[in-house]
């Protein structure tokens, strides 16, 4: 792939981070959904926002079915019916593949007004499982959630790309 004039080329990603952020991720929603208020629709879903980070960033290594596997560990943990997030994740992971090879050409402050929709997307697809089992609207509160998700992108970013952009020891013979 042809790299754009200024970006630094980044060392590969280790697997095994990778599955530490994704854990992480499922355990800081976990504590987000037992706080003092519980799951308050307004919230971002920071397993969401990780899986979609990955699944852009190493298609080949996170896809529809980790997505699918982490969907169903938060259906069970929230009690949800079973099965929402997994097809809310696994739809989020499908469009994040689709346009993962545009999106990586943009800088990371544009990158978030690419993946909003996506997160919308997610949202919409929860609801409507929500909704047709039975369910309570949680309110108009919850489209906030798919902003606040997409103003912490370039958070995420940063945090997450930070092993790959460390100094590989450059010598004489490897300028880069």
């Amino acid at each position: 792939m042809i790299m754009r004039p200024g970006h630094q080329l980044l060392l590969p990603a280790n697997p095994f981070f990778i599955l530490g952020s994704l854990l992480a991720a499922l355990g800081l929603s976990m504590l987000q959904n037992m706080g003092l208020f519980g799951r308050a629709a307004w919230t971002p879903d920071l397993l969401e926002l990780t899986l979609v980070f990955w699944t852009i960033h190493q298609p080949q290594r996170v896809g529809i079915g980790i997505a699918f596997i982490f969907g169903i560990f938060v259906d069970v943990h929230q009690g949800a019916l079973l099965g929402q997030h997994a097809l809310a994740y696994t739809v989020l992971s499908f469009l994040a593949i689709a346009i993962h090879r545009r999106l990586l050409w943009f800088k990371v402050p544009s990158q978030a007004f690419q993946v909003f929709p996506l997160f919308v997307a997610a949202h919409v697809i929860e609801l409507i499982c929500r909704l047709s089992a039975g369910g309570a609207f949680p309110g108009f509160l919850m489209l906030f959630a798919p902003a606040l998700e997409s103003l912490l992108w370039p958070v995420i970013s940063v945090l997450l790309l930070a092993p790959q952009k460390r100094s590989p020891d450059p010598d004489a013979n490897r300028p880069l």
